[in-house]
């Protein structure tokens, strides 16, 4: 069976996979990582499946229902996120439309709300709930069978012949991991790696995953409590080094292999023995990893032995209350240890911080942006809180009538950034993204900082591409250059499905769940 695994039309270099899904202003560019995996299990199954990431090659819906026409599909997987939904359900209907296809949406979304994204997407057979790959690949091998028997595919919610909204029990969660073909492969047959792009990593890389599940339960982290759960299911050290010695030979140009597990460190023993096998191997390949501010000196200094140049840490907070009220299960004080531990092993750290959380003001905001300050990682994020659809903190903010708006249309600004609708007397959505852009000020535009980078470029000719991206980036959004004139089209066909799809929305009622 023909399929198409379309990450639909949006805004230009819009992340879906992001765990806060957005245009970012740092100039990160996710790879859909989740399509991804998807596909390597549908071909694994002998499928035919094509891998289109619209926004990341600014694609508009007029080309996509071009190529998706010319391709002719027999099934299409469409993914979504909560501030695109609008825009991604106008896209997978009109898909349905040029195609026949048969459809289905999944994503964070549309697995938080199955019978809400089928309302808001008329004619669409299909949501896949949690984690997909092999939902989408039981629904090809059922459709391909030419019977109704897709009906019986766990894990989905869909429309019935009389109209009514149905759902069956989960998929189970995959257990061997392994089974599943390396995703670097897919992406090199159907994407230019030169479209992805993070700010702290090498360039140009490639994003793989190597553990499913969180263990840990902060509030506000939409992937774990969305897709895929939290407990921590890996694939085993040798078939993750095989990957690494697949990109190592098969793509040559890549600079940096991006870990995107939630927290890769989460089983230290694990990632003890990956390092002795990176280095027994021989591989002398660079790598990026997800961490929590917990991992020990030892651990550091395999890791950095291994070639782990950059470790991504969520600090989120100088405040232990606001911590505490997140559940991230952090400590300021062994924060502050695991920083000097890092750079005593020579692992980078890129920061991440977050505005916004429960009892946060503007006392404990400064707090933290002098907490950054005095941490200094090599690179920082600073993003206003987002809260999403089947998260604890959607619901605790909902509940407590801080939440602005459920109109998916206004997740983000008239350019894709982020745009927080969490509002509190003494702390407004308005002053909470001032506050981010202010703290990205204050931390990049720094004399010290600015001689920092200049000299890592001289000893390290290897970080000059994307630093150079970065800053460009980084300067667009402060002084304000202009998009192409390709992206100003495609930006305003993005508003237009946004506002055309809440106009045909209203018609057809507020999707409930």
């Amino acid at each position: 069976m023909k399929v198409l695994a379309l990450n639909p039309p949006f805004h230009p270099k819009f992340s879906r996979d992001s765990r806060s899904p957005a245009v970012s202003k740092g100039g990160c560019v996710y790879y859909p990582i989740w399509l991804g995996y998807a596909a390597a299990a549908m071909e694994k199954a002998g499928h035919k499946v094509k891998l289109l990431d619209c926004p990341a090659e600014s694609k508009g819906l007029e080309e996509t229902l071009k190529i998706a026409a010319e391709f002719r599909p027999e099934m299409v997987v469409v993914e979504t996120s909560t501030p695109s939904i609008i825009a991604d359900a106008k896209a997978a209907v009109e898909v349905r439309k040029a195609t026949g296809a048969f459809t289905v949406m999944a994503g964070t979304h549309a697995s938080a709300m199955p019978e809400g994204t089928l309302e808001m997407a008329p004619g669409i057979e299909a949501v896949a709930r949690r984690e997909f790959d092999y939902i989408v690949r039981d629904l090809a091998n059922e459709l391909e069978s030419g019977k109704d028997s897709w009906k019986s595919v766990k894990g989905i919610t869909f429309r019935d012949k009389d109209g009514k909204i149905r759902s069956n029990p989960d998929m189970p969660f995959i257990e061997n991991l392994d089974e599943i073909p390396f995703v670097a492969d897919v992406y090199k047959r159907n994407l230019n790696i030169r479209n992805y792009f993070y700010p702290s990593v090498l360039f140009p890389e490639v994003t793989i995953i190597t553990g499913r599940g969180c263990p840990n339960y902060c509030t506000y982290c939409v992937i774990p409590q969305t897709l895929n759960g939290h407990r921590y299911r890996t694939r085993s050290v040798q078939n993750l080094a095989d990957e690494f010695e697949w990109i190592k030979k098969n793509m040559p140009e890549v600079r940096d292999v991006m870990i995107e597990d939630d927290t890769f460190t989460a089983d230290k023993k694990r990632v003890r023995e990956f390092a002795e096998e990176i280095k027994r191997r021989g591989l002398n390949i660079t790598y990026t990893i997800n961490a929590r501010a917990d991992v020990d000196y030892e651990t550091l200094k395999a890791l950095k032995a291994s070639g782990c140049r950059l470790m991504c840490v969520g600090f989120e907070s100088a405040d232990q209350q606001i911590l505490n009220n997140i559940k991230k299960g952090t400590v300021v004080e062994r924060i502050k240890t695991f920083r000097e531990d890092a750079k005593k092993a020579g692992v980078l750290i890129h920061g991440c911080f977050m505005l916004g959380n429960k009892g946060e003001t503007k006392e404990t905001i400064e707090k933290t942006v002098k907490w950054a300050l005095e941490l200094d990682p090599d690179t920082a994020q600073f993003f206003p809180i987002m809260v999403y659809p089947g998260t604890e903190d959607y619901d605790w903010f909902r509940k407590n009538g801080l939440l602005l708006t459920e109109d998916y249309g206004k997740w983000l600004d008239k350019e894709g950034n982020h745009r927080t609708l969490i509002s509190r007397p003494g702390l407004s959505a308005e002053e909470l993204v001032e506050k981010c852009d202010e703290a990205r000020a204050r931390f990049y535009l720094r004399p010290k900082y600015m001689l920092k980078k200049g000299k890592q470029m001289l000893l390290n000719p290897s970080d000059i591409p994307r630093t150079l991206i970065a800053s460009r980036v980084f300067y667009k959004h402060f002084f304000g250059k202009k998009h192409s004139q390709k992206e100003e089209k495609i930006e305003s066909e993005a508003l237009q499905s946004v506002s055309s799809g809440q106009s045909e929305l209203a018609q057809i009622g507020k999707p409930k769940e």
